[in-house]
């Protein structure tokens, strides 16, 4: 018994293991920033972002989710994606700037205000169902990612417009922006391709490492841009299927037939039943009833600036008498001449 016991407890830490492992790879990159290694900056950024998608798999995997599993990866991300981060760029190309550190002051306290959002939306049970598939604004890892693409290019281009200060800090708030934006992204947790770009895909994964080995910092700054350009399509997404009812329950495979089907069904409601002009005699019996709508004067004509009470009622209309007309003559089959 008590060997189960240890060995539930020792599963029970490899998650919050890898989350402290984490912490401690965004932590070093501050120490390599004040060396004036920026390449190993990067290097431990990702290493954390690697580490922060296994604790969650490992404690799934595991059975293995706890409360405090929860809250130490929260605060780790706000280390290893916010501060680090922050402080990275700002001892690159910010420090000794006036507003260097406010830009870096903002860009942490986004990453905080982000992470306590996704925790109060973990428990909110007024969400659509749809909403597990997508995350509101860009997350840390992301965000972390993308406000590093001016040091990825300056890492590999040397020196240019993308390492000034004022484009530095400029992208740093707009990262910070997009991050407590309400702007739906792509959740990969939840993310399924179907079989027919399956070999595509795996096409461009290998695309993506041959680039990642051959000019690491090039391909860095391609993902960010990619994962950017991406964002369009996922608001797309996202507004489709929030005006789609019928398809939350369906699977992602099948919502193709869905999107199909309400095509169809609006292609045919673009044209109505009746067209508003009508010929012959039901356009003789539209302005009849017209006629019927409109009130005596007090003389017994048709007068429409009639000003009585609008509650009184009405006296009928007399009937109009028809004139003679021949045997032969079409308004009697209720058509027009020409």
């Amino acid at each position: 018994m008590s060997t189960r016991n240890t060995y539930q407890a020792g599963v029970r830490l490899l998650p919050n293991a890898v989350t402290v492992l984490a912490l401690c790879a965004g932590l070093s990159s501050v120490n390599f920033a004040l060396a004036g290694r920026f390449e190993l900056c990067i290097a431990a950024v990702g290493a954390a972002a690697l580490c922060d998608a296994l604790d969650g798999g490992l404690a799934r995997l595991l059975d293995a989710s706890s409360r405090i599993g929860q809250e130490l990866d929260s605060l780790a991300d706000l280390v290893s994606f916010g501060v680090a981060p922050a402080l990275v760029v700002y001892i690159w190309a910010l420090q000794g700037t006036r507003v260097g550190w406010i830009v870096a002051l903002i860009f942490a306290v986004c990453m905080a205000l982000r992470l306590a959002r996704f925790n109060t939306l973990i428990d909110d049970e007024d969400q659509p169902p749809f909403a597990k598939e997508f995350f509101t604004g860009v997350p840390a890892p992301a965000a972390a990612l993308t406000a590093g693409i001016p040091l990825y290019l300056f890492l590999h281009f040397g020196p240019g417009w993308w390492s000034n200060p004022v484009t530095v800090g400029i992208w740093a708030l707009v990262t910070a922006a997009l991050m407590v934006s309400r702007i739906p992204t792509l959740s990969l947790k939840t993310a399924r391709v179907r079989p027919r770009w399956i070999a595509p895909l795996l096409v461009l994964v290998g695309v993506a490492a041959a680039l990642l080995l051959t000019a690491p910092f090039l391909g860095m700054a391609v993902i960010g841009v990619g994962y950017l350009l991406l964002i369009p399509y996922t608001v797309y997404r996202y507004k489709w299927l929030e005006r789609h009812p019928e398809a939350w329950g369906v699977p992602v495979r099948e919502r193709r037939a869905v999107a199909r089907a309400a095509r169809s069904a609006r292609r045919l409601g673009l044209r109505p039943p009746l067209r508003r002009r009508v010929a012959g005699r039901a356009s003789a019996v539209a302005r009849g009833m017209g006629g019927m709508v409109r009130r005596r004067g007090p003389e017994g004509s048709l007068d429409p600036r009639d000003s009585r009470d609008p509650q009184d009622t009405p006296r009928p209309i007399r009937p109009r008498r028809p004139g003679p007309r021949r045997p032969g003559d079409p308004r009697r089959l209720g058509l027009r001449r020409r």
